[in-house]
């Protein structure tokens, strides 16, 4: 009997270590972040989709339809509610920091994003939003910085680092913070990277380019790229955008991708309710491209998908009664930014609508994260934001 029953417990170890050095490691990693999108900015978008299918409920989105679905504590080493340079840092880095910082811990010294982890194992590494590459989610995961708000500085840090591919918008500052400071355009041409503004101009340049960035047609005067409800038919779109990371990054080696959806926070300090609805729609649009590649490699691929806070105090009903006018909405035509429109006709329509704000800023509530694909039940559950990086990085077999 104690032969039998040591054969066993030899049987079951042996089996349990060669489990352990097979199991699959997630080769193509999407990490998707939605600014401020909070769970009810989730629920606002499926159920503003039902409507518009004149249906009483909630249509699911792409990512909502994930397997693993679990939520996420955001506060910062100096606040209960943080910022996004502090949220993307915890994002990024593993580590709490202060309001303010960029990849710098609270005593001051450098922090070493996940992306850099990752493009050292030589994995092509792309990064992309729909607002400015230096602002702070995107610049979280290559720049460090004292203060989130020194965007020339940070922005000087892009081409430093090698990666492959960069998207979305460009910079807050492209000639600096004072006279004589050169144009970022310049610097990051002479680093090496070919600078690509729109498609058209993507797809002459990108078999030949071996870093490159994808920005608008007019990078200088649009910065940014225009929100959904404003966009117009040669405007870029992050679904575009992360297509054409993957024509770049695609390899035997694997990739990781981040991808910001950033209008969504602008929307929801803006209190504009259809834009914020809109930037979620299409951030799902996005995802979509992710999943239609994960459907095509299901056992390398991870998708991830998550906020780095909740912007605006985002309420689905409003005042007594149980009851939206979704329907309220269709008088909007363009966001708020786009000047277009009074922000007190914007408030009103909300109101019609039974949407509800308590802020213009964010909350510390906690927010969801999903998950499909290889090591996808890693994200499960509740956690902190700065367990993320680090289960991104077991995922892939990368030391953190």
């Amino acid at each position: 009997m104690n032969k039998f029953i040591k054969s066993l417990v030899l049987f079951s170890l042996c089996a349990l270590i060669l489990s352990s050095c097979s199991e699959k490691k997630a080769k193509y990693v999407f990490f998707f972040i939605g600014d401020g999108m909070g769970f009810t900015h989730v629920s606002m978008a499926e159920a503003y989709l039902a409507n518009q299918h004149k249906v009483l409920g909630n249509d699911p989105l792409c990512f909502t339809q994930f397997p693993v679905l679990g939520m996420v504590t955001t506060y910062s080493a100096s606040n209960i509610i943080t910022c996004s340079s502090a949220a993307g840092t915890a994002l990024s880095t593993g580590t709490k920091t202060n309001n303010g910082f960029l990849c710098v811990a609270p005593d001051s010294t450098n922090l070493t994003s996940i992306s850099y982890k990752i493009h050292n194992a030589g994995i092509p590494v792309g990064i992309m939003t729909t607002v400015t590459l230096s602002h702070a989610t995107p610049a979280a995961f290559y720049a460090n910085s004292i203060s989130r708000n020194d965007y020339y500085k940070i922005a000087l840090e892009l081409p430093e680092s090698g990666f492959e591919f960069f998207g979305g918008g460009g910079f807050e500052k492209p000639t600096g913070n004072k006279e004589g400071d050169p144009s970022l355009y310049n610097i990051i041409s002479e680093k090496g990277y070919t600078v690509a503004c729109g498609l058209k101009d993507f797809n002459t340049k990108k078999n030949s380019a071996k870093k490159i960035i994808l920005l608008q047609e007019d990078s200088i005067k649009n910065n940014v790229l225009p929100y959904a409800i404003d966009r117009k038919e040669s405007d870029l779109t992050l679904k575009q955008v992360v297509s054409a990371a993957i024509e770049v990054l695609e390899n035997e080696k694997g990739f990781f991708i981040m991808a910001e959806g950033g209008k969504i926070d602008w929307a929801a300090h803006a209190n504009d309710a259809l834009s914020d609805i809109l930037e979620t729609l299409d951030m799902d649009a996005a995802i979509e491209v992710a999943y239609q590649f994960y459907l095509k490699h299901k056992d390398e691929t991870l998708i991830i998908v998550t906020a780095d806070h909740e912007t605006g105090g985002f309420s689905m009903g409003k005042e007594s009664g149980y009851v939206m006018y979704f329907d309220e909405l269709k008088e909007q035509t363009s966001s708020l930014d786009s000047k277009k429109i009074l922000k007190d006709t914007v408030a009103a329509i909300n109101n019609r609508a039974r949407i509800g704000w308590t802020t213009s800023s964010h909350t510390g509530t906690a927010v969801p994260i999903f998950a499909i694909g290889t090591q996808s039940e890693q994200f499960a559950g509740r956690m902190d934001n700065t367990d993320i990086p680090k289960k991104v990085c077991n995922a892939m077999g990368i030391t953190f």
